[in-house]
Order: C-alpha cells, then sequence, then structure tokens
C-alpha cells in the first residue's frame, strides 16, 4: 500500500499542496482528477518522488521515501513502473530496444533473459509483431502500448501514469483504459493515473481522488461519484450534457 500522509508542497511563496492524505492499494486503478492548477501533476511527482514535501510522508509498503538511503532509494526506484504523457520512448531504438532499456540500467540478466522478458510484455500488450520497428512507425496507440511494456517489464509494485490517454482517440483511449486495468488486476500492482479523461473515470475509477486548489476536496469511487452532491465535482466531471444525461439516468434509475 502506498500511503500519503498530510503532505505540503510548496515553490516559493505559491502552497501547492496543502496537507493531502490518501491510500492506495494493489490491485485497484485509482484515479487522480482536477482542474487545472489543482495539484495533482505536483502530487503526482511527489509520490515519485520528483518533488520533496516540506511537511508530511509518502510510504511505500511501510518505507517512509524520506527516509530512504541510497540502496534503499535505487530499490524503490525499481520496484516503480512509469507510464508518461507522450509515452517517452526512445526514437532511435526499436520497440525491442525500448522496452529492454530498465532492464539494462537495473538487471544483470543475460542477453537472451531479457529478450525472453521483453517478449512476454510486449505479447501482453498485444505488440508480437512490433520488436524491429521504430515509434516513428507506430500510431499513437501502439506507442501508449509499448510504453506500458516497458513500465511493467521490471514487474513493479507500483505504476504510475500521466493522462496515459493524451492525443487518443476515445477508441483507442478505452483500449488503453482497459489494458491498464487488467494488468493491475493481474499483477497485483498499485496503479495511481492522473488523467482529465472523464470517460477513464467512469470505466476504471475503482477510487477516484478529486484536487481541488491544493486540498483533497472529494474521494470516492465511479459509482459513488455519479450521486455525489459535491458542487465542486459535479461541476468538473458533469460539464458536458453527455455526462450529466448519463448521470441523470443513474439517478433516476436508483431512486
Amino acid at each position: 500500500m502506498i500511503e500519503v500522509n498530510n503532505i505540503h508542497k510548496s515553490f516559493g511563496e505559491s502552497k501547492i499542496l496543502k496537507g493531502i492524505s490518501a491510500s492506495f492499494e494493489k490491485g485497484k486503478t485509482s484515479l487522480i482528477i482536477g482542474q487545472s492548477g489543482s495539484g495533482k501533476t505536483v502530487f503526482l511527482k511527489s509520490l515519485l518522488g520528483l518533488h520533496v514535501p516540506e511537511e508530511g510522508t509518502i510510504s511505500f509498503d511501510g518505507r517512509i521515501s524520506g527516509q530512504m538511503d541510497v540502496k534503499d532509494k535505487r530499490q524503490l526506484r525499481q520496484d516503480i513502473g512509469m507510464v508518461f504523457q507522450g509515452s517517452a520512448l526512445f526514437d532511435s531504438l526499436t520497440v525491442e530496444e525500448n522496452v529492454m532499456f530498465p532492464l539494462k540500467m537495473f538487471t544483470d540478466q543475460s542477453f537472451s533473459e531479457m529478450q525472453d522478458r521483453v517478449s512476454a510484455v510486449l505479447n501482453r500488450v498485444n505488440l508480437p509483431d512490433a520488436f524491429k520497428k521504430f515509434p516513428a512507425e507506430l500510431s499513437g496507440g501502439m506507442q501508449k502500448r509499448v510504453a506500458i511494456a516497458r513500465a511493467i517489464v521490471m514487474n513493479p509494485k507500483y505504476l504510475f501514469c500521466d493522462e496515459p490517454n493524451s492525443g487518443l482517440d476515445p477508441k483507442t483511449a478505452i483500449v488503453i483504459d482497459n489494458l491498464i486495468q487488467e494488468i493491475t488486476d493481474e499483477y497485483q500492482i498499485i496503479t495511481v493515473i492522473n488523467t482529465h479523461d472523464m470517460n477513464s473515470v467512469m470505466e476504471i475509477g475503482e477510487k477516484i481522488i478529486f484536487l481541488q486548489d491544493g486540498l483533497k476536496a472529494w474521494e470516492g469511487t465511479s459509482k459513488e461519484i455519479f450521486k455525489t452532491d459535491n458542487e465542486s465535482v459535479v461541476d468538473f466531471v458533469y460539464s458536458s450534457n453527455l455526462f450529466k444525461k448519463v448521470r441523470q439516468a443513474y439517478l433516476n434509475e436508483i431512486n
């Protein structure tokens, strides 16, 4: 479990995180949502260790990140998989080389062992024929699947995704959502996703945290978000007429 206890983060005079507490369980997809400037990007970067909170603690299965020595931090880094917003693939490397990159950095496996592992994860994300292709030869959805394969190649305990559906058409976004959720459940990973995609919230939001002005303003599931009377959440999530109609239909059904 990842446990966040009352973290604060400022940049100069600007207070970005103002005492956020949360927990994230293995086998569940947890989504962080909120308007621009709400603090969700700083929150995710704090979980990743890219920002160090001035107050509060973040622990990974009982290990407090701020108290780790160099060896422990290196181990934690190996336990983390990351899917970046723009996929962040190396253009000059093949798909196989991109996915193999973390294995070369962090393990002493033989080349054949690394090839076997790369083959396993590329097959898991349904890209069995993409080994020798370069990123430029792939569609946006295929690039995201390569990014997911690279993120899980080290068998991580924790998976972080920053806007994984950015730039994708709705149909492909659903494929990526489903893949992330399947992998989370299959490998019992703790998955935390920053997103502005309300389809993702409704489809895979096993836990949803809504940030507003640096505070946790609401927490619940995709079912509970339909019923909430939190005005800020309703205004943010149901800003489109389509979602308003879906919500009203749901409320009519349960009443």
